[in-house]
């Protein structure tokens, strides 16, 4: 059973959002519902404690008792906010935290869905305007506002969606959401091969499920995905995703440096060789009955070739594979290939390593403290990746 949190704020709209439990509680989904102090002038808590069959929170301490705001936005799945005022857009957008709706949705880890309502220039206004683009690049879904007659006596645009209408939408883009929409995206994955003969080659044990789950995640937020993949067994079909093969480090330099410059964010989290053989037999090399001395050279830096040549507006990821001092080495490589940001993980971490279908990382980036995160599903490291990008971009969106 879904489990939904809906937020009331003080418009008239408020008293639309009964029907709206009516319909959420009777499509099966689990309601506890939130309120505004100025919501209640509109709507009672108790008539949504009557039809949603639980307690309305409306202060952040009742009776001296803390409603715990952190709990409830955790245990939902979905928020919806209906109706959401000019003066709730804006508390909203710059997480100004006064009341239990938004010290909610702060603590919320779910989709959210926000349904506007107020007068039709208050809709119009650049600001409103403004703060409705700040919420759609966090990733929320704005839900239409209506068009039809307003409290003002006015016609035009700013009606709360009627409550089937909200239904409907939150029903039809149950999908991940696509806040990456319009971005192209090149992310490199599994293991290099670097032949010594037509018979054999230097790899490592990478099987590029990790690249490939970032490469999907992306995907399925919306964006055109180049993935650039070494040699691996595993499959990928996603109409958003198209898939280069490749085999050696060059073939995949080669193959980036196509790419580059048309990308918004490189991901580089391809196992690659740091070195081939300085010459590559033709024919297959006879065993003897001594030792044979290979003569290695370096591969092509595919990520530090890139770091040099990146735009302000781009976006460069690393991941860097240790066994010791993981800090310190991921640190030398952030600057040396001008990573924005950098994931390690390490071998002597339980749940991380090569075959496995978990990961354990920590984000290393300049500026701020290394994030650690547990053990995760590498679908679920992805996430956290991408969520981390993400927030990225909008920084430098915003400063631009």
């Amino acid at each position: 059973m879904q489990r939904v949190v809906l937020g009331v704020t003080g418009s008239i709209a408020a008293y639309k959002v009964l029907s709206l439990v009516r319909l959420l509680v009777k499509s099966k989904r689990q309601v506890k519902v939130v309120m505004t102090p100025a919501a209640t002038s509109f709507v009672t808590p108790l008539s949504f404690a009557t039809l949603s069959k639980h307690t309305v929170s409306v202060d952040l301490i009742d009776n001296d008792t803390w409603n715990n705001h952190v709990e409830l936005g955790l245990w939902a799945d979905l928020m919806i906010i209906a109706p959401a005022t000019a003066t709730t857009l804006a508390k909203l957008s710059i997480g100004l935290s006064d009341n239990m709706v938004i010290a909610t949705y702060l603590s919320a880890k779910c989709p959210i869905y926000i349904a506007p309502a107020m007068d039709l220039d208050m809709w119009n206004h650049p600001a409103t305007q403004k703060n409705i683009r700040s919420l759609k690049s966090y990733g929320h879904r704005i839900i239409p506002v209506g068009y039809g007659e307003l409290a003002s006596g006015l016609v035009g645009d700013g009606r709360m969606a009627e409550p089937e209408d909200i239904i409907s939408f939150i029903d039809s883009t149950s999908l991940p959401f696509q806040d990456l929409d319009q971005n192209t995206i090149l992310v490199t994955a599994g293991p290099t091969q670097e032949a010594l003969d037509p018979v054999r080659y230097i790899t490592n044990h990478s099987s590029g499920t990790m690249g490939i789950k970032l490469a999907e995640e992306c995907a399925n937020r919306g964006a055109r995905v180049t993935l650039v993949l070494g040699c691996t067994h595993l499959k990928i079909s996603h109409p958003n995703i198209k898939v280069i093969p490749v085999v050696s480090a060059q073939d995949m330099y080669l193959a980036c440096k196509r790419q580059f410059d048309t990308c918004d964010a490189a991901i580089f989290a391809a196992a690659v060789a740091d070195y081939q053989p300085s010459a590559q037999s033709k024919t297959k090399l006879k065993k003897s009955d001594g030792d044979l001395n290979i003569a290695l050279t370096r591969t092509p830096d595919i990520a530090q070739s890139f770091g040099q040549i990146k735009r302000k507006s781009q976006i460069s990821i690393g991941f860097a594979l240790e066994t010791n001092n993981g800090i310190q080495h991921a640190k030398g490589k952030l600057d040396k290939k001008n990573f924005d940001f950098i994931v390690l993980n390490s071998l002597k971490d339980k749940g991380a390593g090569f075959g496995l279908t978990t990961n354990k990382i920590t984000i290393i980036s300049r500026n701020t403290a290394p994030l650690y995160f547990d053990v995760k599903s590498k679908v679920e490291v992805a996430k956290d990746i991408i969520d981390q990008m993400v927030l990225l971009q909008n920084e430098k969106q915003s400063i631009v």
